[in-house]
């Protein structure tokens, strides 16, 4: 029998901490002892979440955690979760962080994108990228995995086979869209539900913080620079993401390396035809479509996630098994939410 992994999440009362303990509630092997929320320290989880009132709605709310752990998954603004870091490592804790706050090993990016300054670059090295299909070997070590973003999942899960041979390529432009949910749960006055419904519209469009994590990404694999021309837009749905990317490389017909990239992959499905967000809602897959366009010679690529799951919570289950040695798919949902 394999051993219990007691867990802790900050930041217990978000969206994606909410889809965390989905699944963890259902985790053969986890126990959630802690759930950490300041704002809501001394409620019921059944009185913040509902929706979660027959799994753990008895459970109490806390500012710090009530008992020991062995990994923490943070929920947590990006600053927050740069300075709590190090004092968990510092007490033998691993930890997945859901934030941008150890994404990127550029020092420097932190404080044109995301507006602030790192002041724990020593462990930017030290972390391991979590996404899986592509650091699985890294993680399988790591005691600090910075779960990538939404955003970059859905992208870099569609180019990666042409990283992974070797194919040059030149600039990436991306299109990509969103549920709102990928805005989190703290409510703004442009998603509030009159002004979002029948409404989409494109933001960060001249700098937008996942640029440079997918371009970093794409450095580190293919040994040279690629710029990445990225255009995010929020549509009036509440989850799910698919990501356009469009490309030039010295090659042709991908099919074939699509599908050997990903022949052992259970969460990476290469299918024939666009896929829809309902087909991965509430799931940790990621369906990938590429189509080469032979009149303007562009390789066009769409994926499709769920941005609370393969672009978040289910993606940090993933990595969290694969650090603790279960079975990579234990807890994690397989189908989807239909309609």
């Amino acid at each position: 029998m394999e051993q219990t992994l007691k867990v802790c999440i900050y930041g217990a009362t978000g969206y994606t901490a909410s889809e965390l303990i989905r699944a963890l509630s259902n985790h053969s092997n986890v126990n959630i002892v802690s759930l950490i929320s300041r704002s809501n320290a001394g409620k019921r989880v059944g009185e913040v979440l509902p929706h979660l009132e027959h799994s753990l709605g008895n459970m109490t709310l806390s500012a710090e955690p009530e008992e020991d752990y062995h990994l923490a998954f943070l929920c947590l603004p990006h600053e927050a979760s740069m300075d709590l870091v190090p004092d968990l490592l510092s007490q033998g804790k691993k930890v997945v962080d859901l934030s941008g706050a150890y994404r990127i090993k550029d020092a420097s990016t932190y404080e044109e994108f995301y507006g602030f300054e790192h002041t724990h670059t020593d462990l930017l090295e030290r972390s391991v990228y979590g996404l899986t299909e592509i650091f699985r070997e890294r993680i399988k070590s790591a005691d600090l995995v910075a779960n990538p973003g939404c955003y970059p999942t859905a992208t870099l899960l569609g180019i990666y086979p042409f990283l992974k041979e070797g194919i040059e390529i030149e600039e990436v432009i991306i299109h990509a869209l969103s549920g709102v949910s990928g805005a989190g749960r703290t409510p703004k006055q442009h998603f509030h539900y009159p002004e979002m419904e029948g409404n989409f519209f494109s933001y960060s469009v001249q700098k937008h913080r996942h640029t440079p994590e997918m371009e970093g990404i794409i450095k580190e694999i293919l040994g040279r620079e690629v710029k990445v021309r990225f255009t995010p837009t929020v549509v009036p749905a509440q989850r799910g993401m698919i990501s356009t990317v469009y490309l030039k490389a010295d090659t042709k017909d991908v099919k074939d390396i699509f599908t050997s990239a990903y022949k052992n992959e259970q969460f990476v499905k290469v299918i024939d035809k666009p896929p829809m967000t309902k087909w991965v809602l509430g799931t940790n897959n990621c369906f990938v479509y590429p189509f080469y366009d032979p009149r303007t010679d562009t390789h066009v690529i769409i994926s499709a996630i769920d941005n609370l799951g393969k672009g978040a919570s289910l993606q940090a289950v993933q990595n969290m098994n694969i650090m603790a040695g279960f079975p990579e798919e234990e807890g994690i949902p397989t189908a989807p939410l239909f309609p």
